[in-house]
């Protein structure tokens, strides 16, 4: 069995920059076990399957070592191999996944993620957080789910505070949730981030479009706008263009094809 794949520089106008995604377009879903063991093979922080049922496409991604709720930057090269390498009609793509209904559109030269709002609230600061970040911090909120936490979102307050922080990665994989955010401030840019999320396989990833459905609420009350300009502030780095509109978020970008192969499997490994 020989399966496809597309390796995308999202939120990104040039090769080896931006957050790189494998992409996968199945006809039908491989097994759990399968689709991470591929995720794991690829070693990037996300690797997308979407398969399509009906009229909508349905997506999801894995890192090295595990399944995720929600990706943009995997989204976004979802989107870009399914117009450039596919050529799907239209100038929007319908995703489903575990969080929902998620949509991207080509608007003058971008692609526009059309994702839900996620809502942080405030969170006592505590003694494990201060001590893995090492460094004074200025606020602390969480993204809840129905299991705990999900993400921290740490506040900083300085953009050279976000440039110049060190991960312990060890401490921050101890942390309760996937991830931890930073955030502070921008020079150039309404704000600046860095993500990090060892626990599940990413010790920072390079531009992650999820985080923004955190961020640009927060920063729109915050700054009281609702148009935002973003960097993250990563090794290879990446500007996202965000929008708040009720209760989604639509993030901007761009994305370049790098590479393109096939996956070769022995015949016995199969299809969910």
């Amino acid at each position: 069995m020989q399966l496809e794949f597309h390796q995308v520089d999202a939120f990104s106008n040039r090769p080896f920059a931006g957050n790189p995604a494998m992409v996968y377009r199945l006809d039908s879903w491989l097994s759990d076990t399968l689709m991470q063991q591929i995720a794991a093979e690829h070693n990037l922080a996300e690797t997308a399957f979407v398969v399509k049922e009906g009229a909508v496409w349905h997506i999801r991604w894995f890192t090295p070592v595990a399944e995720v709720p929600l990706c943009g930057h995997a989204t976004l090269a979802s989107a870009h191999v399914l117009f450039e390498c596919y050529a799907e009609p239209g100038e929007s793509i319908d995703f489903i996944c575990q969080s929902g209904a998620l949509r991207v559109s080509r608007e003058a030269g971008r692609l526009v993620l059309d994702f839900p709002v996620r809502r942080t609230e405030p969170c006592a600061l505590t003694a494990q957080v201060e001590q893995a970040m090492g460094m004074p911090v200025q606020a602390l909120l969480v993204l809840k789910a129905p299991q705990g936490i999900q993400e921290l979102l740490v506040i900083l307050p300085t953009e050279a505070a976000v440039r110049g922080f060190r991960p312990n990665l060890p401490a921050l994989a101890e942390l309760p949730g996937l991830g931890v955010l930073i955030t502070a401030p921008g020079e150039r840019h309404d704000f600046v981030s860095r993500y990090f999320a060892p626990a599940i396989g990413i010790d920072e990833d390079p531009v992650t479009g999820s985080t923004h459905c955190m961020l640009t609420p927060y920063w729109a009350e915050r700054l009281d706008k609702t148009e935002l300009s973003a960097y993250q502030c990563s090794a290879r780095g990446g500007e996202l263009h965000c929008r708040l509109e009720g209760e989604r978020v639509k993030i901007a970008g761009q994305a370049v094809l790098v590479a393109s192969g096939r996956l070769c499997l022995n015949e016995d490994v199969g299809q969910g």
